[in-house]
């Protein structure tokens, strides 16, 4: 990791970045930006494909009582390395040009949204498609990616597979902060992401965390004043260390999750805490946060830790 990036929390990095691989449209989207972002953190790809092994009979999958074909599970792990080879195709087709990256691949048979949990305690992030390939509903999640950001102990990237809508190349980072230690990390990580990729970042700071109507009271237009220059010395070491990052500050009164969802139009990353000011210790999502999750189409990164 570079000197800009001595502030950031050191990882285990065995598996650098490490991508949930299923061949849905969604898993190639997470495919892609996850080999540029390995390439830009110059780390290992690591590729990894869960099966869930059902016991005994169909009745494991709500299907029916008739007992497995004894060739189950065979024909499984043939249509799983299936699409580890496609996948592996697909990366090297995409950074054909650019600098030489490590892929390593591993095939698990075990619950999927436990396993990955755990892997991701020794990756940098996780990345995974904002749903797998039987999601019926284009605006929810899948249970994996739900799973990960509530319970991964590493960053995690969502990527949708909007390819109607694909992200600018040229487009800001968007970073909502509040001050609490979730926060500071996704400072941390939207500074060196937009670092790396040469834009400028945008930072929203939301005075308040109710929604409602924008109309500030009387006392707000003297507290903002006090929360700019709040904002402006949390913020001056992280400019200290990324001088190449020009930064936006953005100050308002209310309705957090609204305004990064409006500032997350045009822009190429959005990093959100997971969780705010007033969250509770332990494996939770603030609500903030998973608003905008369930909400923006730009890849977004959640800052979760151990």
């Amino acid at each position: 990791m570079s000197e800009k990036g001595a502030e950031m929390p050191d990882r285990l990095t065995r598996l650098g970045i490490l991508v949930g691989v299923d061949g849905s449209a969604c898993s190639r989207a997470a495919l892609r930006w996850a080999a540029d972002e390995a390439v830009m953190r110059n780390v290992p790809l690591t590729l990894v494909h869960v099966l869930h092994t059902p016991e005994g009979s169909w009745s494991s999958w709500g299907l029916s009582t008739s007992p497995l074909p004894a060739d189950f599970d065979q024909k499984r792990k043939e249509q799983a390395l299936q699409v580890m080879d496609e996948a592996v195709r697909l990366i090297e087709d995409a950074t054909e040009h650019s600098s030489p990256l490590t892929i390593n691949t591993e095939l698990l048979f075990s619950a999927v949204v436990p396993t990955l949990i755990d892997l991701a305690d020794e990756a940098q992030m996780i990345v995974v498609g904002s749903r797998g390939r039987n999601a019926l509903q284009r605006g929810l999640l899948g249970s994996v990616s739900t799973g990960l950001i509530h319970h991964a102990r590493c960053p995690v990237a969502v990527i949708h597979d909007d390819t109607d809508q694909p992200a600018p190349t040229q487009g800001p980072v968007v970073v909502g902060i509040d001050g609490s230690p979730a926060s500071e990390l996704a400072t941390a990580i939207a500074f060196e992401e937009a670092s790396w990729r040469g834009v400028y970042l945008v930072v929203l700071h939301v005075w308040s965390d109710a929604d409602g109507p924008d109309v500030p009271d009387a006392d707000w237009y003297e507290r903002r004043t006090a929360t700019q220059k709040t904002l402006a010395e949390r913020l001056a070491g992280w400019r200290e260390h990324y001088p190449d990052v020009s930064v936006r500050p953005n100050i308002a009164f209310n309705n957090p999750a609204s305004r990064l969802i409006n500032r997350a139009a045009g822009a190429q990353l959005v990093v959100v805490g997971s969780r705010g000011r007033g969250g509770f210790p332990g494996m939770l999502l603030g609500s903030v946060s998973s608003a905008v999750v369930h909400a923006v189409r730009a890849p977004i990164i959640v800052a979760r830790q151990s």
